[in-house]
C-alpha cells in the first residue's frame, strides 16, 4: 500500500494517530490474530472500546476479521492485512501523463566494484562464495535477487525509448536498499550516492542494515543473522530538481542532464567511503526484501514539438 497527500490516505493516518490503535497493531503482529475478549484483556480496555478501535482499523484497511465458534461461543478474531506501507510525498504525476516503464533485475549491471563484505544470491542459492568479488562476474549474476557490497559501485544501463518529438518531462526511479555492515545491524548509516549519465545527483544516508525479522519475501532458506529487507526510496528527476521521496538532494534538474539524444542512461550507485562502523550497499530485487520488485525505471514525457525546440 503507497499513501500519499490524497484524502484517500486520511483514513489510514487517523487510525495510526492512537496509542491504543497502535498497541492493537502490535499484539495482532506478535500473535498473528487475536479475539477482541483477547485484546481488551491485554490492554486493559473494555471490549467495546477495542472494538470501536478495531472498526476504525478496519474501516482504514490495516486490519481484517473473521467470525470463530471456539469452546460453545463465537469470537471475532482480528488479523492485520497490510503489515507494509510506504508514504511517497513526492508530488503526484497527472494520472493521464504518458511515461516509459522499466524494470532491471539487481544483477543486470553493466559495470560494477565490489570489496568484503559481499556477495549476491537467487531467490533459491547464493551465487558463488561469500565474500567474493569475483563472483559479481559469473555467468549466474543476471539472476540475482539480491547483492551487497561493503565498498565499490554498481552500474545499471536504461534503454531510452523516447521519439524524438517526445519531450522528456520527468525521472522516476524506485528501489530497496539499505546499508551493508558486517552480520546485520540497524545503526549501521551509510551515504549512498546517485549519478546519472556521470552527473551527480545526490546522496541518500540509510540508517542500517536490517535484520530484526524476516523480509516479507525473503526467502525461508535465506539464513536470519543476514540483510533481511531494505528501505524503498523513489527518486525523481525533473523541471525543479532532484528529489527523494519528495525532499530535495540536489539542484540537478532535468535539462541539465543533456538525455534526449543518448540511446541509453547509466544509473550509477555508490556507497561513500566512510569511516569504521558505517558504509556499503545493500540492493533487493524481486523475490527479496519487503516490496516485490527489481529497480523500476519509469520516465514521463509528452509529444509537444514547442518544448522540444524551446530547449534546442
Amino acid at each position: 500500500m503507497i499513501l500519499g497527500t490524497d484524502a484517500s490516505s486520511l483514513l489510514v493516518y487517523e487510525a495510526l494517530a492512537s496509542e491504543p490503535r497502535l498497541n492493537i497493531v502490535r499484539l495482532l503482529l506478535e500473535n498473528r490474530e487475536m479475539h477482541i475478549n483477547a485484546l481488551a484483556q491485554e490492554l486493559y480496555l473494555s471490549k467495546a472500546i477495542v472494538s470501536t478501535h478495531v472498526s476504525k482499523l478496519q474501516k482504514a484497511g490495516i486490519v481484517g476479521s473473521r467470525m470463530k465458534r471456539e469452546n460453545g461461543g463465537t469470537y471475532k478474531y482480528c488479523f492485520i492485512v497490510k503489515e507494509f506501507m510506504t508514504i511517497n510525498l513526492s508530488p503526484s504525476v497527472p494520472i493521464d501523463a504518458s511515461y516509459y516503464e522499466v524494470s532491471i533485475p539487481v544483477g543486470h549491471y553493466t559495470d560494477y566494484e565490489a570489496w568484503p563484505t559481499c556477495g549476491l544470491a537467487t531467490t533459491t542459492q547464493m551465487i558463488g562464495q561469500y565474500d567474493t568479488p569475483a563472483c559479481f562476474m559469473d555467468p549466474d549474476r543476471v539472476n540475482a535477487a539480491i547483492l551487497w557490497m561493503a565498498r565499490g559501485f554498481l552500474e545499471y544501463k536504461i534503454p531510452n525509448y523516447l521519439h524524438n518529438d517526445q519531450h522528456l518531462r520527468e525521472i522516476e526511479i524506485s528501489l530497496e536498499l539499505s546499508s551493508e555492515a558486517p552480520k546485520v545491524n540497524e545503526n549501521w548509516p551509510s551515504d549512498i550516492r546517485f549519478t546519472l549519465n556521470g552527473n551527480d545527483l545526490g546522496s541518500w544516508t540509510s540508517p542500517g542494515d536490517f535484520g530484526d525479522r524476516k523480509g516479507k519475501h525473503t526467502p525461508l532458506w535465506w539464513k536470519l543473522d543476514v540483510n533481511q529487507y531494505g528501505v524503498l526510496k523513489v527518486l525523481r528527476i525533473n523541471e525543479e530538481g532532484t528529489f527523494m521521496d519528495g525532499q530535495p538532494i540536489s539542484d540537478v534538474k532535468i535539462r541539465d542532464l543533456d538525455l534526449r539524444a543518448a540511446t541509453y542512461w547509466t544509473l550509477g550507485l555508490k556507497p561513500e567511503e566512510s569511516a569504521a562502523g558505517r558504509g556499503g550497499l545493500t540492493l533487493f530485487g524481486k523475490g527479496f526484501g519487503n516490496y516485490d520488485q527489481d529497480i523500476l525505471i519509469r520516465y514521463y514525457y509528452d509529444n509537444s514539438l514547442e518544448n522540444n525546440t524551446s530547449e534546442e
